[in-house]
């Protein structure tokens, strides 16, 4: 916005005639007024020929009209005033306008309350690609204060219920910023607060932000087609909560890591209590390109009262999580998870999938690799059916118990073309299995497939060395 150039202002006759507009041509320079065939020149040379006194002088660029700046509504970006009101203002004058986008430029800007972004605005920052600020863990790096936009939000502390502190609605964006609690303790039991960002209406969407140590991340519920994209952080509870989507949700290059806190009492909390990615009611939820390090549970999927889930799960990751994925019911259509890497190797059981005896839909691993030094990779349960199809198993059996890589309890199982990399037991079948394929697999070792089911099942063509 403050960006000088020259401006041809005004053009003053010489000779006692009426000044006249004269055309700039793209090159920079004046067309003369009586020019033919496309005939440009100078400023000094054609215009001065035709008796003009040129007035070159410099001016500021103007903000767009569907631009507004947070500072001119009283913003201060000083850390310490708070500035919810001035935002607000500038988010509603932009409103009224039918829409636009407001700015907040460089500065630490002080929360005391909670903003509401208009169907049609955009809130947004400096960063044009997300943020990242670990130097209040790593010494001599960026801590979130020292550049760019950084939100520091404060209302709803002890408390989990209450407004979001930034609430999205109808093609509405949140981008570019960073949001940081101040007030968090990086060696302590983390403090409850409500969620950062709340997406509702339809297609809201949050864009390079830097969710540094929200205790809840975005709450993904009752809107449609939202898209949440390049977003990294340490959210400590919970990150993404998606429920109730009616119509397509997208989630794209988001990345939970502890860049925040490593400290042992707050860390350990996390590892028993958080919850990277939480996905309830959603028909047809797009992820792709996501990664969670240091949770309870990397993925998790519930039935709430609006349903289940069903979507395509592209290129996700867990790393060092109790449990990399929790299915506590999926839809029948299926949650299709192809190209995942997951590792589990802390806890009390550490294993990278679990399916509950609730599950009653599909479940299936394409394409995807396990390891780490974990108890098992899979224990399934249910009345439904998982499925491992080229899918490479790397470590279980951490502690030589004997235990199988999967063990299935219930429902049906599929595992066609896996490779067993482990000298340890590979599959166990118990006796409420109702259906199983395993085949064509390659193990190390013998085969060791323990078959207790009364059910339909086919072992074949595994070949073992």
């Amino acid at each position: 916005m403050h960006t000088c150039f020259l401006r041809l202002l005004t053009l003053l006759p010489t000779n006692g005639g009426v000044g006249r507009d004269v055309p700039i041509a793209p090159n920079g320079y004046a067309e003369h007024p009586e020019r033919r065939d496309g005939d440009i020149a100078p400023y000094p040379c054609r215009l001065a020929s035709c008796g003009f006194l040129i007035l070159l002088l410099p001016t500021m660029a103007i903000a767009a009209p569907d631009v507004y700046l947070a500072r001119d509504f009283g913003a201060k970006g000083d850390g310490k005033t708070d500035d919810t009101a001035a935002f607000q203002k500038a988010l509603d004058a932009a409103a009224q306008a039918g829409g636009g986008t407001v700015q907040a430029g460089r500065g630490n800007f002080f929360f005391a309350g909670h903003l509401n972004v208009p169907a049609a605005i955009t809130l947004e920052g400096l960063w044009q690609s997300v943020a990242a600020h670990s130097g209040v863990r790593d010494r001599g790096l960026p801590k979130p204060t020292d550049d760019g936009t950084t939100f520091l939000v404060t209302e709803g502390a002890g408390k989990e219920e209450g407004p979001a502190f930034i609430t999205l609605n109808h093609n509405s964006t949140l981008k570019g910023v960073v949001i940081y609690y101040p007030n968090q303790k990086t060696d302590d039991v983390p403090q409850p607060y409500p969620w950062a960002i709340a997406l509702r209406g339809k297609n809201p969407a949050v864009l390079q932000v830097e969710l540094l140590n929200p205790y809840n991340g975005i709450d993904a519920t009752q809107n449609e087609r939202h898209l949440i994209r390049d977003v990294q952080g340490q959210p400590l509870r919970r990150g993404v909560f998606v429920d109730q989507i009616y119509d397509i949700g997208r989630i794209e290059n988001v990345h939970f890591n502890p860049w925040w806190s490593t400290k042992p009492k707050l860390f350990e909390w996390q590892m028993e209590h958080g919850e990277a990615f939480i996905f309830g009611r959603s028909d047809w939820q797009y992820v792709f390109n996501t990664f969670c390090f240091g949770y309870n549970a990397g993925y998790k999927f519930v039935k709430t009262k609006a349903g289940l889930c069903n979507g395509n799960f592209l290129g996700i990751g867990a790393d060092d999580c109790y449990t990399a994925l929790v299915i506590e019911d999926s839809a029948p259509y299926g949650l299709l998870i192809s190209n995942g890497e997951f590792v589990s190797f802390h806890g009390p059981d550490p294993t990278m999938v679990e399916v509950k005896p609730s599950n009653t839909g599909s479940v299936r691993f394409v394409n995807c690799a396990f390891w780490g030094p974990c108890n098992q990779i899979a224990r399934l349960a249910g009345n439904g059916t998982t499925g491992f199809s080229d899918c490479t198993f790397v470590q279980w059996d951490r502690k030589n118990e004997g235990r199988h890589a999967l063990q299935v309890n219930g429902g049906s199982v599929i595992v066609r073309g896996c490779e067993f990399q482990a000298k340890k037991p590979q599959v166990e079948l118990g006796a409420q299995v109702r259906r199983a394929v395993i085949t064509s697999n390659l193990l190390r070792g013998p085969p060791a497939i323990s078959n207790r089911s009364k059910g339909w099942v086919e072992i074949a063509n595994n070949v073992g060395d």
